[in-house]
């Protein structure tokens, strides 16, 4: 089989995330909030339930759906850390194969073979259980990547690949089904967070361990200089009246179900006994 490209240093990702010693984020707690969300008015009881994300120490470990608490079992998927199970996402095996809801939260954007994974995750449901994932959008920090590709081309004379390929919203679906779930579904959450600076945003990015994690990466080093113009543009371009300026975060959720025979069925075409003449009337006249 080809193997899928080595788009991300994951050994990278994991010293820049250990860097922040465990401490919460606003994207990670957003992420959260929005699961909480979304699986209470869920009508189903979910008695084997695991989450997994970069940093386990940051994941929830009960929820609640409409029937009532859930636990869940946190394990990471990118860093060591005593007391948490480590699972590797490109090569994913889970101590069992029969689990209710499987959480992943924030993984997709980081790993190589994001098909695979999701077909992985699939294989470890139990008929009809339910798969819920959260990404990184492919409109976040559009701003930031205007900016220095504006400053690349104005100090290197090119192009430098700096911000990571991420999913975009049309893809998800295909990508699902390609997986193997049923009753996919996919859909966005924008948000615009704004900032005192540019530099008060590239310290945050640096905070949340989230620089530059692509294998092909330039190799030169980001100058004073560089970085300076980078955010002279950012303020030009995206700056408000007050002085702060504006950057998107966009959430992909991504959610689908092991198949089983119980589940509804989408009615074969042709098969309706009312055409929709008859329920809207004849319009011709």
């Amino acid at each position: 089989m080809t193997q899928p490209p080595l788009v991300f240093d994951r050994q990278r990702l994991a010293i820049n995330l250990a860097r922040r010693d465990g401490n919460a984020d606003f994207v990670t707690r957003l992420v959260v909030d929005d699961l909480a969300d979304r699986l209470a008015p869920i009508t189903r009881r979910f008695g084997t339930a695991l989450v997994m994300g970069p940093d386990p120490r940051l994941l929830p470990s009960t929820i609640h759906s409409a029937e009532g608490p859930v636990a869940l079992t946190p394990m990471s998927t990118l860093l060591d850390i005593k007391g948490y199970p480590r699972v590797d996402p490109e090569h994913l095996v889970l101590p069992r194969t029969d689990h209710d809801l499987i959480v992943s939260l924030l993984d997709l954007q980081t790993v190589n073979d994001v098909p695979g994974f999701l077909e992985r995750l699939q294989r470890h449901l139990a008929p009809d259980g339910l798969m819920i994932a959260a990404a990184i959008g492919g409109r976040t920090l559009t701003e930031l990547r205007d900016a220095f590709l504006a400053a690349d081309v104005e100090i290197l004379g090119g192009v430098a690949p700096r911000v990571a390929p991420m999913i975009d919203v049309r893809d998800a679906g295909s990508l699902l089904q390609r997986a193997g779930f049923a009753l996919p579904v996919t859909d966005l959450e924008t948000h615009t967070v704004r900032y005192a600076s540019p530099l008060a945003l590239f310290d945050e990015l640096r905070a949340l361990g989230v620089t530059n994690p692509l294998t092909e990466r330039d190799g030169r080093m980001l100058t004073p200089r560089h970085l300076m113009r980078a955010a002279e543009i950012y303020a030009q371009r995206y700056g408000d009246p007050d002085g702060r300026v504006r950057a998107t975060l966009e959430i992909l959720w991504l959610s689908g179900w092991a198949p089983d025979p119980i589940q509804q069925k989408p009615l074969r075409p042709g098969s309706a006994k009312k055409s929709l003449r008859d329920v809207l009337g004849d319009k011709s006249s």
